[in-house]
């Protein structure tokens, strides 16, 4: 898939000039592509709109949810909490006043890849499940991803470190569901919950 084609074809039927996107795109690839990005880089924004393009039929507002993706993650600091706050209000910087596009729902998309909590908009639910796709993938890819996260956190020692992820493994758990929509569910939960408490027992 190409990214930047996707990128640009969506900006312009949303309405953006030519120089505009060359702009953005160019900022977007430079904030995915720090150093310090081992996973939330354009490999995830990849495998996101891979998983956009198979339901986006089923999405009421496609065009918000794919602006999402593209800036879900776009302000990413290990050490912040206030990361999708903090790509949610870029996001919404960069779009301009006539854009044909739901501001509203695009910063209450981004803001919810925070908790990955159910939500009363079924577009915002299929975002969260195309986030969270990962933890359900083989053990070896999920190993790979867990392995990438502990690099972007490589500024916290493991006596910090492993408790941490711990808990926010079990949080996950401790939900009736970790996917929001039926589809991921049928699909994906059972997986997903094996890899997470499989990790959980490596780090404890």
């Amino acid at each position: 898939m190409d990214l930047k084609k996707t990128y640009t074809d969506l900006l312009l039927n949303i309405g953006f000039s030519e120089n505009e996107i060359q702009q953005n795109w160019a900022d977007l690839e430079k904030a995915y592509s720090k150093k310090s990005r081992h996973y939330h880089n354009l490999t995830h924004l990849k495998e996101m709109i891979e998983s956009f393009e198979v339901y986006r039929d089923k999405l009421q507002n496609p065009n918000e949810i794919l602006f999402s993706i593209f800036y879900h993650d776009f302000v990413y600091s290990a050490s912040k909490k206030d990361n999708e706050l903090k790509s949610a209000e870029y996001a919404l910087s960069v779009l301009p006043k006539n854009v044909n596009l739901n501001k509203q729902l695009v910063f209450d998309a981004i803001c919810a890849t925070q908790q990955h909590q159910h939500n009363a908009i079924e577009d915002i639910n299929w975002l969260i499940d195309f986030d969270l796709k990962i933890l359900a993938k083989d053990w070896d890819d999920y190993k790979t991803y867990f392995e990438q996260i502990r690099k972007e956190y490589r500024i916290y020692p493991d006596f910090l470190y492993r408790p941490g992820r711990a808990k926010a493994l079990k949080h996950f758990l401790e939900n009736e569901f970790i996917f929001q929509t039926d589809e991921f569910r049928s699909l994906y939960e059972e997986k997903a919950r094996a890899n997470i408490e499989k990790e959980i027992l490596l780090l404890t």
